[in-house]
């Protein structure tokens, strides 16, 4: 049986691909986290009773760990999403964002390198590395301008994105050097159940439940593009099966929204479900002092996604946003310990 080893498993969209391919394919999955402050194992919990699924507790940048799992689960392709991911803490302490997304890339591409060259012919033609990137690499857009496409230039703008950015390039780098068939996928912001609640919407909705301010940074016009975390992972795997190495792909969910708007969205979703009186959540909104260097908008040009792949997002916006409302009003259990509110991050 086939083996997919997936770093940050234990993540909000590395949890969501698990589930997938556990109900959706027959791989083996290989999860290797090194369970930080937002890994949340409890979205794994009942899998450690399947055959299919193996868990490990390593890091990234811990080359050698890596080469002995490798060498010790054999797997078929790496899903590489592994990664510090919020902007706000990357202008607090950046150092961190460069050792995991670029030191931590380089050490899992050399160990996949390594390891895929001692690979029979056979298995070496059909090895993939798969790397999970961010739109913000392109930097700001412009309101009205064209979404970039796969062949758009970076122009990162956080030390977020600039080391999203940086492991890109190593990834691109060990493909033209070494020949390693990867894979570099690009999404859009992400949302659904289950989401650590330093995020955007599950922070809203936590400090609306709380009748806690919502902080909005500046105007709230920054505008983002929306994608559900089921549809992410069902492209991750589409592209896994049908993409060309070497090559990269756009996800997006095309559902370009504001932050204001999608506030105001989640405080109407609140008192449909919840009982709750949506004027009053919206006077909760606040607007603080914008965050430096906030990117106005970002989005994605997914034509290839469509066109080559066969790939379109399923869910909308509104019911994506009203199921993700229910999931957390239905599971305080999950989210409780965590919520610490919080300023719009």
């Amino acid at each position: 049986m086939k083996t997919i080893m997936i770093t940050g498993g234990a993540g909000f969209i590395g949890s969501a691909l698990i589930h997938h391919i556990i109900d959706h394919r027959y791989e083996q999955v290989l999860n290797v986290d090194a369970l930080t402050y937002a890994s949340q194992p409890e979205a794994l919990a009942g899998l450690e009773r399947l055959s299919r699924y193996h868990f490990e507790r390593a890091d990234v940048r811990d080359a050698s760990r890596m080469s002995q799992l490798l060498a010790q689960y054999q797997p078929n392709a790496v899903m590489h999403l592994a990664a510090e991911t919020h902007v706000d803490r990357s202008i607090a302490g950046p150092e961190v964002f460069v050792d995991t997304n670029v030191t931590g890339v380089a050490s899992l591409l050399e160990a996949s390198r390594q390891y895929w060259q001692g690979l029979p012919d056979d298995e070496r033609a059909h090895f993939r590395f798969l790397h999970v990137s961010t739109d913000e690499v392109y930097g700001a857009l412009a309101e009205g301008a064209a979404a970039p496409d796969e062949s758009s230039p970076y122009a990162p703008s956080s030390p977020y994105a600039a080391s999203k950015a940086g492991g890109d390039h190593l990834v691109n780098a060990w493909h033209a050097t070494y020949g390693l068939p990867i894979l570099l996928t690009r999404s859009t912001n992400n949302y659904g159940p289950g989401q650590y609640p330093e995020k955007l919407i599950p922070l809203m909705i936590l400090n609306a439940l709380a009748g806690r301010a919502l902080p909005v940074y500046g105007d709230g016009r920054q505008c983002r593009d929306w994608l559900h975390v089921e549809d992410h992972v069902r492209a991750l795997c589409r592209i896994l099966d049908a993409g060309q190495p070497g090559e990269s792909y756009n996800i997006a969910g095309g559902a370009e929204r504001s932050n204001l708007v999608i506030i105001q969205s989640l405080c109407d979703a609140l008192a449909q479900q919840a009982g709750l009186d949506s004027a009053a959540l919206r006077a909760l909104i606040s607007h603080v002092t914008d965050r430096p260097g906030h990117d106005r908008r970002y989005a994605l040009n997914a034509r290839r996604m469509r066109d080559e792949l066969g790939w379109e997002p399923n869910h909308n916006l509104g019911t994506g946003l009203a199921e993700t409302v229910e999931w957390y009003l239905s599971n305080v259990h999950r989210w409780q310990r965590l919520f610490e509110p919080a300023a719009d991050r």
